[in-house]
């Protein structure tokens, strides 16, 4: 029993470490407005949909306008001719309802650029890029003058909500962004495989890991202390 609690906590440990590693190297969204020198280009499809939206542009984004929401939420993003040859990490737009990356020497978009991204709703490529997810992500797929417009995100898992063959008994499928879904327990399960039923005992979990935690930041100290001294 105290083994396998031992090895919750390592499991624990990394999982948390991994979080924040990965976010401290994802995009704000300041940042990826900053993706490509000079502001949307007018006239775009971005510019236009800005307007359409009563948006504001900032840089290469259009930042919703809308005083009950997020003053800093983007709706739109305008890279589309920034000479980009890969687009990797999109994470500060991950309510954005439009992008444009076409016009692009594109060779590569890593699979999981648009996980999450539950309101993209408009997708503009070179024609030569495939759509997010593949076609059946998508309600419209068209290619023309160069490029290729991938319109209204599908669900994933069919309903929100409904029970899916594709996740474990006692779970809901989710859309998690185009050609994503994820499994969450349904009420009263948890654990792997939502296979636990009952309350999530957090003090069993988190007590535990918060007391290595402390224990191994008590022992960096004292070695880094140690070599201070050293020195």
């Amino acid at each position: 029993m105290k083994a396998s609690l031992a090895w919750t906590e390592i499991v624990a440990l990394i999982i948390i470490l991994k979080v924040c590693f990965n976010a401290s190297h994802q995009l704000t969204g300041l940042q990826v407005c900053s993706l490509c020198a000079g502001i949307v280009r007018n006239n775009s499809e971005v510019d236009r949909f800005c307007s359409s939206s009563a948006g504001r542009i900032d840089r290469r984004c259009c930042l919703s306008n809308d005083n009950s929401s997020d003053p800093e939420r983007i709706i739109g993003l305008d890279l589309s001719n920034c000479s980009l040859t890969k687009v990797e990490d999109l994470s500060g737009a991950s309510e954005v309802l439009m992008v444009d990356l076409s016009l692009n020497p594109i060779v590569n978009i890593s699979e999981k650029v648009f996980l999450g991204f539950l309101d993209l709703n408009y997708v503009f490529l070179p024609e030569d890029i495939g759509c997010p997810g593949g076609n059946v992500s998508w309600q419209q797929v068209t290619v023309e003058k160069g490029r290729r417009f991938c319109k209204g995100q599908t669900n994933m898992c069919n309903q929100t909500g409904q029970m899916s063959m594709s996740c474990p008994e006692n779970s809901l499928c989710c859309p998690d962004g185009p050609g994503f879904f994820q499994c969450k327990c349904s009420e009263s399960y948890h654990g792997y495989k939502c296979l636990r039923q009952g309350d999530f005992p957090p003090l069993k979990v988190f007590g535990p890991l918060a007391g290595s935690t402390v224990l191994i930041s008590f022992l960096l100290w004292v070695t880094q202390r140690r070599k201070a001294k050293s020195l």
